[in-house]
């Protein structure tokens, strides 16, 4: 295989430089070309990065994109869990390493974007590591920091003295208290092994002279002062919290917390005080030209997304930001937002629906609702599974949050002129009700704003479901009440805000707990389709869908956000890829699977735990390179399939795990998808291999050049073969020596080594000439003429370049493959930045693709 040699990439250009963000109303500052994300962690701290930063700018990136890096729970692998907003974690190298960074990342023509999580701290262990939520534990609602939490102080049994009766609920505790009690120790806090802060040097409590504490095993708890002297029963009852048994959590919780993790307790970042105070490092970093952008976590946990946003690009001076939202369906962003657009979930199930055959998948849930015998509502159709697993999250998993909303509710009641004669248990069911009724992640509303369109619709259709749920029409003006208040047309007291914000937030935590991490993996018949921002009853997007979907964002949103792989996917897109490509062969898959399943079962005596279970399991192991190599390494696959295993909770949980199920688990996934591959399984993965490339270098291709800015993560320029986090999560390693190879004219070797030349080669082009791919740019799509020209997805780059890929290779090779085929270029003529060969008019796509499933052409 020959090709022609990567010429070395040019000094970097600033974004916009010949047509970049000039346009009105265009977000001020350096929009990047691309973006490469790196997971900073103890194992990979600044200085490692630091080593990295000129393989990455020769392989063509704007900027690096760095997970989050203020002060978190000590060995964190991910950031996501801050304890500490004032400081740059020690563990990575502190404010000075990421300084260093960068400086040497500007050295080389890049900038950086940091990862911000403004929506919740971590609940640390020992928790002195908080120290905003340690005043808080100490002190109650007349701590400084009390503000700083969405906490329900009117919530819990009774405790202390006073109107704020109410006290935090921690659960924390191993079984119930009464006997868990024997293991608490009282402590002197300069005695207790942690009364100086480690990273400061300063006093735990803030810099206050040290006083009690209990210890429980590694948990430590501030005394309130005054009460040290107690006896132990009425000492621990004396407290502004209540340490209780970690179970109480789903139905007792009286604090905002991410999604069901009570470890992450809510920030309330819409009060101004506290904006500033969490936000003042950051902010000093983008004045001081550290850090040029932002990508914000989890906006849907907050009680005013827009609001929020509005403040954070006036104290920011505007500069790139791109949120982490997930739009179901049609859903789009909403206009006001003063973003660039979202992190690009939305792209990446465009990207991969492309590489999926509708046909073929639509055949694959048949063929799996046989195999499994799985009911509707429990892995055999979607909306059916969605449903009930929506059901059980906001009765179970969300109960505390249901509660936090009906008191709220209940004290609305009784505070009006004339109280409605609403019972709590008719507001309780018809908040759930409305809950589960809301098809996006959560509405955008607040008293006293205008009601957007689009929400005011969606929760009236809600609303008029939900009263189907009373029997007695009357009660079912509950209903009614609860729409108004969501709307936030209701009222505009504290408590009405309050109750707008938090079913929002809970909205949000209901649709991300039950589709994200629990229907996903009860519906399984093609896995890639189950991935962030996916829409698995419809894995499949056409040609016309993706060029309309392109086409919008280049309208309204070209410098959003686009993504592949993330730290947060469930599986990389190269394991998608190959997944995808079942689609095209689905009685196939199906005979493998059960073959594979019954002589797993006969020879090695394993068993088989369940249907469903051996589904996911084979799926996994054929994206993750069954017949490749070797057998897998089981210390991978076990981790990833018994994850699975347990969000799907149809047989066994986190919470309530059953270990005969579970040693099953690991003995069949150990003896089948790891064990000694077999041959009909090796045979079947070896014959799609040409098809794995053509979809694995195809999607790869479209990320790079469609609308938007394309973030790369962390290994996936070459082939990157990951499953669910921690896998997908192991400290980086460039390898430089490769791209300087095909920068010196050797032809790739192997897959990895095409990926990375087209990934280089993209990149390139983009920073050479940000303007075609920008917001000046254009979109045009291309369109195919002949026998097979639906196999064919291409399109131009403001007239100056032009994308081409291959979809559904194993169908297209059926059906003879591209025939009398053409593709008609733009006028001019054309070079493929792969190969060097050159083109013009309109070239059978057997010529123009013959050597590479993909080209990209550039106007010569």
């Amino acid at each position: 295989m020959t090709s022609e040699p990567l010429a070395p990439s040019p000094e970097p250009s600033a974004a916009g430089r010949d047509g970049g963000n000039t346009a009105p109303g265009a977000i001020p500052g350096a929009v990047p070309t691309a973006t490469y994300r790196l997971q900073i962690q103890p194992d990979f701290p600044f200085s490692t990065a630091e080593a990295t930063v000129p393989h990455l700018a020769a392989l063509g990136v704007s900027h690096l994109h760095l997970s989050p890096v203020l002060e978190a729970v000590p060995s964190s692998g991910h950031g996501y869990d801050v304890v500490d907003h004032s400081a740059v974690r020690a563990e990575l190298g502190g404010e000075a390493g990421l300084r260093r960074l960068a400086a040497t990342a500007r050295a080389h023509g890049l900038g950086i974007v940091l990862d911000i999580v403004p929506n919740h701290m971590a609940v640390p262990v020992p928790e002195r590591l908080n120290r905003a939520l340690w005043s808080v534990l100490r002190d109650g609602p007349g701590s400084p920091y009390a503000r700083w939490f969405d906490i329900d102080w009117e919530a819990g049994a009774p405790g202390a003295p006073g109107a704020h009766r109410g006290r935090i609920l921690l659960p924390v505790l191993g079984g119930r208290l009464e006997r868990e009690l024997r293991h608490f120790r009282l402590e002197r806090e300069d005695e207790a092994g942690g009364g100086e802060d480690r990273r400061t040097g300063g006093a735990a409590a803030a810099g206050e002279d040290a006083g009690y504490v209990l210890r429980y095993f590694d948990h430590v708890f501030p005394v309130r002062p005054g009460t040290e002297r107690l006896p132990l029963p009425e000492l621990v009852a004396a407290q502004w919290y209540r340490p209780a048994w970690w179970r109480l959590a789903r139905t007792e919780l009286n604090y905002r917390r991410f999604f069901t993790i009570s470890g992450l307790i809510g920030v309330r970042v819409q009060d101004p005080a506290v904006f500033d105070a969490t936000h003042a490092t950051v902010l000093r970093l983008l004045r001081d030209g550290v850090v040029q952008g932002l990508r914000v976590d989890h906006p849907d946990g907050l009680a005013d997304p827009e609001g929020y946003l509005r403040r954070l690009r006036n104290a920011g001076g505007g500069c790139w930001t791109v949120v982490e939202k997930i739009l179901t369906g049609e859903e789009e962003l909403p206009g006001s937002w003063p973003v660039a657009g979202t992190t690009g979930y939305d792209a990446l199930r465009r990207a991969d629906g492309l590489f999926t055959d509708p046909a073929g998948a639509r055949e694959l849930d048949s063929l799996h609702r046989e195999f499994t015998g799985a009911p509707a509502d429990r892995g055999g159709a979607w909306e059916a599974t969605a449903a009930r697993a929506a059901h059980e999250v906001v009765e179970h998993d969300l109960a505390a949050e249901v509660s936090t909303l009906t008191r709220t509710a209940v004290r609305i009641c009784g505070t009006a002129p004339v109280p409605p004669d609403h019972a709590p248990w008719a507001l309780r069911t018809a908040i759930r009700e409305l809950l589960l009724r809301v098809p996006v992640y959560r509405p955008y509303t607040a008293p006293g704003k205008a009601v957007p369109e689009r929400d005011a619709a969606m929760l009236c259709e809600a609303a008029e479901g939900a009263r189907t749920a009373f029997a007695v029409p009357e009660e079912a003006g509950a209903v009614d009440l609860v729409r108004d208040l969501v709307l936030g047309t209701a009222g505009d007291s504290p408590a009405h805000r309050e109750f707008c914000a938090r079913f929002a937030q809970t909205s949000s935590a209901l649709r991300a707990k039950s589709a994200e991490d629990t229907a996903f993996y009860r519906y399984t018949p093609l896995l890639s389709a189950a991935e962030v921002g996916g829409e698995p009853g419809r894995p499949g997007v056409s040609p016309e869908e993706f060029h309309a979907f392109c086409a919008r964002l280049q309208r309204d949103w070209p410098e959003t956000g686009t993504v592949l792989s993330t730290h947060d996917t469930k599986r990389s897109a190269d394991v998608r890829a190959r997944i995808a490509l079942l689609s095209e062969s689905p009685l196939e898959w199906a005979e493998l699977v059960e073959r594979l399943t019954k002589e797993t079962a006969r020879a090695s005596g394993a068993g088989v735990p369940d249907a469903h279970l051996a589904w996911t399991a084979w799926q996994t192991a054929f994206g993750l390179g069954y017949g490749l190599s070797g057998p897998l390494p089981a210390e991978r696959v076990v981790p990833a399939v018994l994850k699975a295993a347990r969000e799907a909770g149809l047989r066994t949980t986190w919470t309530e795990q059953d270990a005969a199920y579970e040693d099953a688990v690991r003995a069949f996934t150990e003896a089948g998808p790891c064990g000694p591959p077999h041959p009909a399984a090796v045979a079947f993965a070896r014959g799609l291999g040409a098809h794995a490339r053509a979809n694995i270098l195809g999607a790869a291709l479209v990320h790079l050049t469609m609308p938007g800015v394309p973030d790369v993560y962390q290994g996936t320029e070459r082939e990157f073969r990951a499953l669910v986090d921690p896998d997908n999560r192991p400290p980086f390693r460039a390898r430089p020596e490769e791209l300087a190879g095909l920068d010196e004219g050797r032809p790739p070797r192997s897959l990895s080594e095409e990926k990375l030349r087209l990934t280089a080669a993209a990149l390139r082009l983009r920073r050479e000439h940000p303007g075609w791919f920008g917001r000046a740019g254009s979109y045009r799509p291309l369109a195919a003429e002949g026998p097979a020209a639906e196999h064919c997805v291409a399109f131009g780059r403001s007239g100056r370049a032009v994308t081409v890929v291959t979809r559904l290779s194993r169908l297209l090779d059926r059906s003879g493959g591209w025939r009398d085929t053409t593709l008609r270029l733009p006028p001019g003529r054309w070079r493929d930045r792969l190969t060097g060969a050159e083109a013009e008019g309109s070239p059978a796509l057997a010529e123009l693709l013959e050597r590479w499933p993909v080209a990209l052409l550039v106007r010569v």
